[in-house]
């Protein structure tokens, strides 16, 4: 589980032309606002380490952004906060060492291959490249190298932009950037899927460009997939667990007025309703186990339990219901995962002999209530 704190709820000073929040955004009238007396009685009711999240964080006055890493570093060692680095200045180096903060970067990579987190205009969407660039070197030369988030999409994903992107990690690795989280573009509109989206055949190539890296970057879209299918599934990425988009298990938001949120990914109408008793029932993948593959479902695929349907924010026709629009291209990266594995002599769990004994087992613990991972299965 993670805990994102949320004070100006997704208030942001670029404006992505994918986000996935822009439904939300849309639907929020007046300046945001935050309680920090309700924001911290409900971190204390949560009793767990958080990130600081938005929108973007750091418009959070530094008073208030010190008062959380200080709450934050008092009660459990350790703060998380994930930006995009335009705001980040020499100003925030001392908050971040003395609190002991790990940092997010959300980059979709340099100069151009950025363009899609727009600015308001070329020049200003340049600039503030240019100044997350510098603010990613500056962390790397003060000890603390950040995370980065990249959504592929037509800016840095092309048969012409890919080697620059793919130059550019390897880069980051050379300064010290051992982690990076890849994502598949989501959005909501037509017209932004048509002008950035990747067609699945351009991710599938994008995505066997960069599989390589992955050891010296730590991309843990691979590093999942591999232990996926090595049975060991513990501490995988919250789309292989198993949502439940009522009430997104992974994730729990605190708002600026304290409320708790789900998962931002599964908002699809810009309300925030509030977030659903915490339950371990599992309707979306018993649904998906037993659906056709042509009605949306996962029925007979030999990944489901590893897979899961993936993210219920990317499902076909955004019916949670349904499996992830971008099924051929998860399907693609588990294929190759476990020709990978065979040619290093394991056997992928998918490829065991008892593998309908496993799904048995999983759907009638599922049916229960227990959200069973893939490792206590096979134990």
């Amino acid at each position: 589980m993670t805990v994102e704190v949320r004070p100006l709820g997704v208030s942001c000073n670029i404006q992505c032309t994918y986000c996935y929040q822009e439904p939300q955004r849309t639907a929020r009238a007046g300046p945001a606002s935050f309680d920090m007396e309700r924001i911290l009685a409900a971190l204390e009711r949560e009793n767990a380490p958080f990130t600081v999240f938005g929108g973007e964080p750091l418009l959070l006055p530094r008073e208030a952004l010190e008062q959380l890493f200080e709450y934050g570093h008092r009660r459990f060692g350790r703060n998380a906060i994930q930006t995009n680095a335009v705001l980040l200045g020499e100003q925030h180096l001392a908050m971040l060492r003395r609190y002991n903060v790990s940092v997010g970067v959300s980059i979709d990579g340099p100069g151009p291959l950025n363009d899609a987190r727009w600015a308001g205009s070329l020049e200003k969407t340049r600039t503030a490249t240019e100044q997350s660039e510098r603010a990613i070197e500056l962390l790397c030369e003060e000890g603390i190298p950040p995370s980065l988030i990249t959504t592929l999409s037509k800016s840095n994903g092309t048969r012409e932009r890919l080697p620059i992107l793919v130059d550019w990690f390897d880069s980051m690795a050379r300064i010290g950037i051992k982690s990076v989280r890849l994502h598949i573009l989501e959005t909501e509109s037509a017209e932004v899927s048509a002008a950035l989206r990747l067609s699945d055949a351009e991710y599938i190539e994008a995505f066997k460009q960069l599989q390589p890296l992955s050891q010296r970057l730590g991309l843990d879209m691979f590093r999942d997939i591999d232990s996926l299918l090595r049975g060991s599934d513990k501490d995988v990425t919250c789309t292989f667990a198993g949502c439940d988009p009522l009430d997104t298990r992974a994730v729990r938001g605190i708002e600026g007025n304290g409320t708790i949120s789900s998962c931002g990914r599964t908002n699809k109408d810009g309300v925030d309703f509030v977030k659903a008793t915490p339950s371990t029932l599992s309707e979306r993948m018993l649904a998906l186990y037993y659906t056709p593959q042509t009605h949306g479902g996962c029925n007979g695929c030999r990944f489901f339990l590893a897979c899961k349907g993936q993210c219920p924010g990317t499902a076909i026709d955004g019916d949670w219901r349904n499996r992830s629009s971008d099924c051929a291209v998860w399907y693609s990266l588990f294929e190759s995962a476990e020709t990978r594995l065979l040619g290093a002599g394991e056997v992928p769990y998918s490829l065991r002999p008892d593998l309908a004994a496993l799904e048995a087992a999983a759907l009638s613990l599922w049916s229960k209530g227990d959200h069973v991972r893939i490792a206590k299965l096979i134990k």
